[in-house]
C-alpha cells in the first residue's frame, strides 16, 4: 500500500485524519437553515460580496468579457501554441527565463462553470509558480459550454495533454513528471482527465491537484443544496451542468468522464490534492471524493478551510487565501521532486 498523506483542516484548523467524524461533520454548519453569509471568514465576506450575480444564457457574453488582464512579471515566458485538430485548440505555455533544461509540467484547466473564462487565467498562478517551483506551466483554451457540451471541453483536455507529451523534448519537459491541475469546473475537468486518462492507458500523470472542483451534477448534497450561497449559488450550479451536460442533465447513465463523483473505481489514480472551503457548495461532494480516493488507496491530501465560499481565492491578501495557496505550493513542490 502507498505511503500516504492524508489530512483535513478543520473549523480550528487542527489535523484530523481524513475520513474521520470531524471531517465528515464540516458540512453540519451549512443545515438548518443558517444564513451562510454569517459563516464567512471576515477578511474574505466583503470581497465575495462584491461577486454576486445570476449566471443566465443572456448573461453569458457580458460576463465572458468581463476579466480583466493579470499584472504580470518578467520572469516568465509564454508561447502560445495551436494544437492541430478538429477543430484546432490553443495552449499557453508558461517557462521560468531564467531555467535550464528538463523541468516538470504543471498542465492546467481554468474554472468558470463550464461556460466562462478562459486559459489567460492561469496567468497568475504561473507567474508565481514557474519561478519559484522550477516548472512548465501549460495552460488549455478549452471550448466553452453550452455552444459545446460534453465531451467536447474534456475532449479538448485530453489533444492538450496529449500534445505536451508529444512535444515533451521540444517545450523542455520531464516527460516523466507532468500533473494536472484545475480549479472549479477546471477542477472537475481535471478529475475526469485522470479518469480519461486511466481508462484509455493514456499519458501517465505524476499527481493531480483539484481545488474546490465540480464533481457532482446530481446536486443532492446537504452543502450543493444550501440557498445564498456567495460566488456560486445552487442556481448557477445548476445552471453551469446543464449547459455542460446538455440532453444527459437529469438522466441517471451520465458517464463518470462528464461528473467524476458518480465514480466507483478510483484505483489507480496518481497522488491528489484537494481543497475545498466549509462555506462552498462542493464542500461534500469534494470531501466525499477525498475520502473515496483514500479508500481506493491513492495518496490523498485534503484541506477543508473554514469560513472560505466558493472563490475565496480572490480574497488575495485574506490570511486564509495565503494559507490556502502557500498548502498548495508545498504540496506540488512535494510532487515534482
Amino acid at each position: 500500500m502507498a505511503t500516504q498523506t492524508q489530512r483535513a483542516l478543520t473549523r480550528r484548523g487542527t489535523p484530523t485524519p481524513l475520513g474521520s467524524a470531524a471531517t465528515r461533520r464540516t458540512s453540519s454548519h451549512l443545515q438548518c437553515g443558517v444564513d451562510p453569509s454569517q459563516l464567512l471568514d471576515p477578511e474574505v465576506a466583503p470581497v465575495v460580496a462584491l461577486m454576486q450575480f445570476d449566471l443566465t444564457t443572456d448573461a453569458l457574453a457580458t460576463m465572458r468579457g468581463a476579466m480583466p488582464p493579470a499584472n504580470l512579471s518578467d520572469e516568465v515566458t509564454r508561447t502560445d501554441h495551436v494544437v492541430p485538430g478538429e477543430p484546432s485548440i490553443a495552449v499557453r505555455v508558461h517557462r521560468p527565463v531564467r531555467a535550464h533544461g528538463e523541468l516538470p509540467c504543471v498542465y492546467s484547466m481554468h474554472g468558470g462553470g463550464y461556460v466562462l473564462g478562459s486559459y489567460s487565467m492561469d496567468d497568475a498562478s504561473f507567474d508565481r509558480w514557474c519561478p519559484l517551483l522550477g516548472i512548465v506551466g501549460v495552460s488549455v483554451e478549452y471550448r466553452l459550454a453550452p455552444e459545446t457540451p460534453y465531451p467536447g471541453p474534456l475532449d479538448d483536455c485530453y489533444r492538450g495533454l496529449q500534445w505536451v507529451v508529444d512535444n515533451a523534448d521540444e517545450l523542455g519537459i520531464d516527460s516523466s513528471r507532468i500533473g494536472i491541475h484545475g480549479i472549479s469546473a477546471g477542477g472537475g475537468l481535471a478529475a475526469a482527465l485522470a479518469l480519461l486518462a486511466r481508462d484509455r492507458g493514456g499519458p501517465s500523470l505524476a499527481f493531480q491537484l483539484l481545488d474546490c472542483p465540480m464533481l457532482d451534477d446530481r446536486q443532492q448534497t446537504v452543502s450543493s443544496q444550501v440557498n445564498g450561497l456567495a460566488v456560486w449559488s445552487k442556481e448557477s450550479n445548476t445552471f453551469g451542468w446543464r449547459a455542460y451536460l446538455g440532453d444527459l442533465y437529469g438522466r441517471a447513465d451520465v458517464p463518470i468522464h462528464a461528473a467524476p463523483a458518480r465514480a466507483t473505481d478510483l484505483a489507480g489514480l496518481p497522488p491528489t490534492f484537494i481543497s475545498v472551503g466549509t462555506v462552498d457548495g462542493f464542500h461534500d461532494e469534494d470531501v466525499d471524493y477525498a475520502v473515496r480516493l483514500n479508500h481506493a488507496h491513492v495518496p490523498t491530501e485534503l484541506h477543508v478551510y473554514p469560513g472560505a465560499p466558493h472563490g475565496y481565492q480572490m480574497a488575495l491578501e485574506s490570511e486564509l487565501a495565503k494559507r490556502a495557496w502557500r498548502d498548495k505550493t508545498d504540496w506540488l513542490r512535494r510532487q515534482i521532486v
